[in-house]
C-alpha cells in the first residue's frame, strides 16, 4: 500500500485506508501508455491497443456502438437539418438528455444508490454529500445533476445541432464510409486520442486563475466524486469542453465520427468520476471502472490534468502516480511556487 498523505492506515471494509478514509490501488495509477514509450515497445503497444482491457476494449467499442446506433435509429435525416427548426432540434435535445440520464444513472444507481459493491474498490469512505452549503440545495447529487443536464446537456446539444446543420448544408468536409472504409475506421478509433489531447489543453487553460475563478471552481467543489460529478461544470467550462467536436470543421469525417466525439465527451466523465477502481461483474470477475489518475487530480488539484493514455502530465512535470515520491515532489513544487509569489509581493 502506498500511503502518500498519512503515516497511519487502518483496515476498513476489507481495504487499507488512511486516517481520512482514502484508499488507492496497490500499484497506484495505471502505467503510462506503451504507445508513446521510448525506445518503442511494439508488442506491448499492440496489446494495449487491442487487448482486454485496453484502449479499444471494452469501453471505446461500447461508445462506438452507441454512436452508430444513434445515427441509424435515433437521428433525424440530414435532409431535415438543412434549416434550424424547433422540431428536429428539440428531438435531439430530448434524446441527448435521456441518453445522459440513462448512462450516468446506470453507474450511479448500481454503485452509489444500491451500493451493490459496498466499499469494495471505492477510493473514499464517503457517499454523496448532503447538508453542504457549497452545493445547490445543500445536496451534492442534486447540484451535480442540475449542472450536468441543464448546462451540460444543453450546450452539448447546441454544438451537435450546429454540426448537423453544417453537414446538411455541406459546409464541413464529409466522407462516405462506403467509399473510404479504412479511413472511416481509423478515424473512429482515433477519436479518444483527439479527445485526450483536447481535454488536457482545455483543462490546463481552465486552471488559469481567471478561468478557474470564473467557472472551473464549480467542478472542483466535488472532491469526493461520483458519476454525476463528471459533467457537473459551469457553462463556461462546458463551452470549452465540448468544443472538441469542432475539429470536424477541418478534418473530413462522417456524422458518426462527430457523434462518437460528442458522446465520448458526454458519457465518459461519468465513468472517469465513478469513484470505484473496478466494476464487479460476478464473483471475483471485474472490469476497469474509474480513473484513479483523475481521482488524484480532484484530491490535489495541481496534478494529472490529462490521462495516462496520452502522457502529457509526465512530459510536462505534473504527473502524480499516488506514490510517496510523487507526493513529495508535488509538495516541493507548491512550496517553491508559494515562495516565488511571496517574494513577488
Amino acid at each position: 500500500m502506498i500511503d502518500a498523505d498519512n503515516e497511519k492506515s487502518r483496515l476498513v471494509d476489507g481495504l487499507l485506508r488512511d486516517k481520512r478514509g482514502f484508499w488507492q490501488p496497490e500499484r497506484g495509477t495505471a502505467p503510462p501508455s506503451p504507445l508513446f514509450a521510448w525506445p518503442p515497445r511494439p508488442t506491448e503497444a499492440f496489446k494495449w491497443l487491442f487487448g482486454f482491457p485496453g484502449y479499444l476494449f471494452p469501453w471505446n467499442v461500447i461508445y462506438m456502438v452507441i454512436a452508430m446506433l444513434t445515427w441509424n435509429y435515433l437521428q433525424p435525416p440530414l435532409s431535415q437539418c438543412v434549416d434550424f427548426q424547433a422540431s428536429w432540434i428539440f428531438a435531439i435535445y430530448v434524446r441527448n438528455q435521456v441518453m445522459l440520464v440513462i448512462i450516468v444513472s446506470a453507474w450511479h444507481l448500481r454503485l452509489w444508490s444500491f451500493k451493490s459493491q459496498g466499499f469494495k474498490f471505492k477510493y473514499t469512505s464517503d457517499w454523496m454529500a448532503t447538508g453542504k452549503r457549497k452545493f445547490l440545495w445543500n445536496n451534492q447529487l442534486y447540484d451535480n445533476v442540475f449542472w450536468s443536464c441543464v448546462s451540460g446537456g444543453t450546450i452539448w446539444t447546441a454544438y451537435e445541432v450546429l454540426m448537423l446543420w453544417a453537414y446538411a448544408n455541406k459546409i464541413i468536409p464529409y466522407i462516405d464510409w462506403r467509399q473510404k472504409p479504412v479511413y472511416f475506421l481509423v478515424m473512429l478509433c482515433s477519436i479518444q486520442m483527439w479527445r485526450l489531447f483536447h481535454f488536457y489543453w482545455v483543462h490546463r487553460l481552465l486552471h488559469w486563475r481567471l478561468l478557474y475563478k470564473a467557472g472551473h471552481y464549480l467542478h472542483h467543489k466535488n472532491i469526493n466524486i461520483g458519476p454525476w460529478s463528471g459533467l457537473a461544470m459551469h457553462p463556461i467550462e462546458h463551452i470549452l469542453y465540448f468544443s472538441c467536436i469542432l475539429i470536424h470543421w477541418v478534418v473530413p469525417s462522417h456524422p458518426i465520427h462527430m457523434l462518437m466525439n460528442a458522446h465520448h465527451a458526454a458519457f465518459t466523465p461519468a465513468q472517469g468520476h465513478v469513484g470505484f477502481e473496478k466494476l464487479t461483474i460476478s464473483g471475483n470477475y471485474s472490469v476497469p471502472a474509474a480513473s484513479y489518475f483523475h481521482q488524484l487530480h480532484h484530491r490535489y488539484f495541481e496534478c494529472n490534468y490529462g490521462e495516462n493514455d496520452l502522457p502529457f502530465d509526465m512530459w510536462f512535470g505534473t504527473y502524480h502516480d499516488g506514490s510517496t515520491e510523487a507526493h513529495t515532489q508535488m509538495r516541493e513544487k507548491r512550496r517553491s511556487k508559494h515562495n516565488i509569489l511571496t517574494e513577488a509581493d
